[in-house]
């Protein structure tokens, strides 16, 4: 799928831990969390593989804004967020793998 910028989070199997990311490319990325490419980072440390929620922009720069927005809520901000669009918190991968 051709996009500008994705904003994506990524949590755990126990949805206890959330990550916020950007990216150009939502499906390589996610792979790369999932596969854990980069073992010392902070979605490997805490396997965080389950894609919880993303946001398409038509350019990088609205979704680093958006990212920086969202990073700066509180866990119940986040958590409503996630809850609008993925009620039951379900792994988006199935979706995304498809593009």
């Amino acid at each position: 799928m051709e996009i500008g910028g994705a904003v994506y989070i990524m949590t755990n199997v126990n949805r206890t831990t959330l990550y916020i990311g950007v990216t150009s490319d939502l499906l390589w990325r996610i792979k790369e969390h999932r596969e854990k490419v980069y073992p010392r980072s902070f979605t490997a440390k805490y396997n965080l593989s389950v894609c919880v929620y993303y946001e398409i922009f038509s350019s990088i720069e609205e979704a680093i804004n958006r990212e920086k927005e969202i990073k700066k809520w509180r866990r119940e901000k986040k958590d409503f967020l996630i809850n609008n669009m993925n009620p039951n918190w379900r792994n988006l991968w199935e979706d995304i793998k498809n593009w």
